[in-house]
C-alpha cells in the first residue's frame, strides 16, 4: 500500500565512531549528498523542534533508546515516515510505547514510532480487524514488504500520548539491523539545534575499602559543584585516602529546552592521564535493565538523583567503557591529584568539571560528622558494616556472631559519636554491642552474584538463579507478626537484574483471594502469587517488605458517556489493580481503548458508520479475581 508519494531511498552509512580525548563524536556520510540519503524528522521537518529526552540518557530501570520529539503539547500532528521502506510491524499495548509502528527500510535499519494516536486510515483499519479477530486491545502484528509499503515523508501515524508517555510527544527510534538502537542526533538532523554544554550538579565520592576515607570518613559523600563560566568546579581540595571511586550528577540541556537529557560521552582524567570513559552510542535492548549497575541505585532509590558512575562495578558487563583504565578507580597517595571529568553531548557541547584529590593519612578524627539521632546507628556499605554510636558509650564495639565474640575499635571518631567498621565479608554479626547499647541484625548469608543460589528458613525461601544479583549480596531477612504478618528480605535498594522465586510460609490462614503485596511507602504494590500446601509463591524484581492481603473489593466502572455515538467509562480498583476487562454490543464482542493513566475506556466500533446500539456489558476483573459487571440498554 501507497499511503502518499515520496522520493527515492538511498541508504545512510554510519562510520565507525573513533575518540580520541576530549572529542566529539561524528558521523560519516557516504559518497551521496542527496537530500533523500538522509533521514528525514519525523515532526514537521524543516522546522526548528525541541526534544523532551534524547538516547542514552538514565531513567529508573533502563537506557532511553531513542529521542523524544515535542509536539507542543499537541495530539494528532502528522507523524511522516523518516525513509523510504515498509511497515514491518504494529504493537498497541497499555504501557511501554502504547500506539507504535516500526518501519524498515532497504539499508536493513528500522526506525520506530511509539505513543502514538492513530495509525494512518488504511493501517488502522487493517489494526482494528485483526483486534477484533483477535479480541483484544493489546496486539502485535509483523508484516512483510508489499502489505505497507512507505515513501519518504509519507504520512503513517499521528502523535499522541498512548502507553507510558508522560505527555504529549513522539519516542523515535533508530535501530540497527542487528535491532541495536544507534543515537538519532548522530544522523543530524537539522530541526535540533544544540550548542549549550551539559550540565553539571554534583559530584560524589565513595571509599572502595576499609583503608579509604574522605575527608577522614567512610563511605559515600556528595558536593556541590560552583559553575564557572561553561564549567563546573569545587573551590577547595577534596582530603581523599586510599583507593576511590566518583559518581556525577549532570545533565544535557538543549538549546531553548528546559528538559534535563542524556549525556552519551563520559571522561574522567586524574594528572592528566585518562582513567575512565564512557560513550552510549547504542543500546542493546537486551542490556537495558543493566542500567541499574551503571548508576547508583541506592541514591536513586532512596532520593531519586540518577549519579553516573565513573568507575566499573563488579556487576557491571556493559561494552561502554573501551578506554577506561583500572575499572576506574583512583588510588590516591604522594602530591595532589588533579581530577577532570569532561561532559560531552553528540553536537560537540563540552563542559569540564575540575577539582582534586589531596592526599591525607588515615586518622582517628574526624571533623563535622553528622549528629546521632539515636544510640546506634548503622548501614551497610559495599563489604562493610558502619556502624556509628554517641561517643560516650565508647570506644570499643563487642561483635556477636555465630564464630564468638569480636573485640574492635573505633576507626575513627567526631565531637559526639564513634564510628566502627566491621568486614561483612570474614563476619556477619548477630548483633553488636557498645556500653550498655545493643544493636541487632539479621544477617542469614553472603551470595555471590555469579551463583545460584536458595535460602531456606521456617518463614521464607528465597531462590536466586544465576546472574538474579548485580553484586555481593549480605542476605538479611526478618519475620515480625504486630498486626500483620511482614515479611522482610534485604530491602528495597537492592537491585535485581532478573527475578527472584520467593516462597512465604505464613503462620496464620488467609482466605482464598489474598494475594502478596510489597510495601511501599503507604502503598501496597502488587506481587501476586500461587499458593499451595498452605504457603505462597511468587516472583519479583523488588526486594523489601511483603505482606499478604486479601482484595475482596470488585473494581468500580464510571459511566461518562454510553449513547449511539460513544461509550466512555473509567475503571477503577483499589488494591490488586486491573487484570482484564472485556466489552459486548448486543452479545458481539466490543473493542475498548484503554488508558491507564486516566483510567478511562473507551468503544471503537469495527463499523464506525454504525451506531452504537443495544445491550451494552462491560466486565472489569482485578488481580485477585473480583468482578465488576455494568449494564445497559442503548436505544
Amino acid at each position: 500500500m501507497k499511503l502518499s508519494r515520496g522520493v527515492t531511498f538511498v541508504s545512510l552509512l554510519v562510520s565507525t565512531v573513533t575518540y580520541s580525548q576530549y572529542s566529539a563524536p561524528e558521523v560519516e556520510a557516504n559518497t551521496k549528498t542527496a537530500e533523500e540519503e538522509q533521514y528525514l524528522f519525523p515532526i514537521e521537518p524543516g522546522t526548528p523542534n525541541l526534544l523532551a529526552g534524547t538516547m542514552g540518557e538514565l531513567r529508573s530501570n533502563h537506557f532511553h533508546s531513542g529521542i523524544d520529539v515535542r509536539t507542543g503539547s499537541r495530539i494528532g500532528v502528522p507523524v511522516l515516515a523518516a525513509q523510504k521502506g515498509y511497515i514491518s510491524r504494529v504493537s498497541i499495548s497499555t504501557g511501554g510505547y502504547g500506539n507504535a509502528l516500526y518501519v524498515t527500510h532497504p539499508s536493513g535499519q528500522t526506525t520506530v514510532y511509539g505513543h502514538l494516536n492513530h495509525f494512518a486510515p488504511k493501517v488502522a483499519v487493517y489494526v482494528r480487524q485483526q483486534q477484533y479477530k483477535k479480541k483484544s486491545f493489546d496486539i502485535n502484528l509483523f508484516f512483510k514488504p508489499g502489505t505497507f509499503d512507505v515513501s519518504r515523508g509519507d504520512t503513517i501515524a499521528f502523535s499522541g500520548n498512548s502507553g507510558g508517555s508522560s505527555g504529549p510527544h513522539l519516542h523515535f527510534d533508530i535501530r540497527s539491523v542487528e535491532n541495536e538502537a544507534l543515537n538519532p542526533l548522530e544522523f543530524k538532523f537539522g530541526e535540533v539545534v544544540d550548542t549549550t554544554p551539559p550540565q553539571a550538579q554534583k559530584i560524589a565520592l565513595r571509599t572502595m575499602d576499609a583503608n579509604s576515607r574522605i575527608n577522614d570518613q567512610f563511605g559515600r559523600f556528595e558536593f556541590y559543584l560552583v559553575k564557572e563560566g561553561d564549567n563546573f568546579k569545587l573551590p577547595h581540595p577534596i582530603l581523599a585516602t586510599g583507593t576511590i571511586g566518583m559518581e556525577v550528577l549532570g545533565y544535557d540541556k538543549l538549546d531553548n529546552s528546559r528538559s534535563q537529557c542524556g549525556i552519551n560521552f563520559i571522561e574522567a582524567t586524574a594528572n592528566d592521564k585518562r582513567v575512565f570513559r564512557q560513550i552510549i552510542d547504542k543500546v542493546n535492548f537486551g542490556e537495558t535493565r543493566n542500567i541499574l549497575a551503571l548508576m547508583d541505585y541506592k541514591t536513586m532509590k532512596d532520593n531519586g538523583d540518577r549519579f553516573n558512575k565513573l568507575f566499573i562495578d563488579d556487576g557491571n558487563s556493559l561494552g561502554y567503557y573501551n578506554g577506561t583504565v583500572n575499572r576506574g578507580l583512583i588510588k590516591v597517595g604522594g602530591e595532589d591529584i588533579p581530577i577532570k571529568i569532561a561532559l560531552r553531548d553528540t553536537y560537540g557541547n563540552q563542559s569540564v568539571v575540575n577539582f582534586s584529590l589531596r592526599p591525607s593519612t588515615l586518622s582517628k578524627s574526624a571533623a563535622g560528622l553528622r549528629p546521632m539521632t539515636n544510640n546506634i546507628e548503622s548501614e551497610v556499605f559495599e563489604n562493610t558494616l558502619i556502624i556509628n554510636a554517641r561517643k560516650e558509650l565508647g570506644d570499643t564495639l563487642e561483635v556477636f556472631s555465630k564464630k564468638g565474640t569480636l573485640l574492635i575499635e573505633n576507626a575513627y571518631s567526631g565531637s559526639n559519636k564513634n564510628t566502627f567498621l566491621l568486614d561483612l565479608r570474614t563476619t556477619q554479626p548477630d548483633s553488636v554491642k557498645v556500653g550498655g547499647e545493643v544493636f541487632q541484625y539479621h544477617f542469614k548469608d553472603i551470595i555471590p552474584s555469579t551463583v545460584s543460589y536458595t535460602y531456606y528458613s521456617d518463614e521464607m525461601d528465597i531462590k536466586f538463579n544465576h546472574r538474579v544479583l548485580y553484586d555481593t549480596l549480605y542476605l538479611t531477612t526478618r519475620y515480625s507478626d504486630l498486626d500483620k504478618e511482614v515479611f522482610s528480605i534485604a530491602d528495597n535498594t537492592v537491585p535485581l537484574q532478573r527475578s527472584a522465586v520467593i516462597t512465604l510460609k505464613p503462620k496464620k490462614s488467609y482466605p482464598e483471594k489474598s494475594s502478596v503485596y510489597r510495601i511501599v511507602g503507604k502503598y501496597h504494590a502488587y506481587e501476586g502469587g500461587t499458593w499451595e500446601n498452605g504457603r505462597i509463591t511468587f516472583s519479583t524484581r523488588d526486594l523489601g517488605d511483603f505482606v499478604i492481603l486479601e482484595d475482596h473489593n470488585a473494581p468500580s466502572i464510571t459511566r461518562i458517556a454510553a449513547n449511539g455515538g460513544s461509550a466512555r467509562f473509567k475503571i477503577r480498583d483499589d488494591l490488586s489493580g486491573i487484570s482484564y476487562y472485556e466489552a459486548s454490543i448486543n452479545g458481539e464482542w466490543l473493542l475498548m481503548n484503554y488508558d491507564y493513566k486516566t483510567n478511562m475506556i473507551w468503544a471503537d466500533r469495527l463499523d464506525r458508520t454504525k451506531p452504537l446500539q443495544g445491550e451494552l456489558v462491560i466486565k472489569v476483573v482485578d488481580n485477585a479475581g473480583n468482578e465488576n459487571v455494568y449494564h445497559q440498554m442503548i436505544p
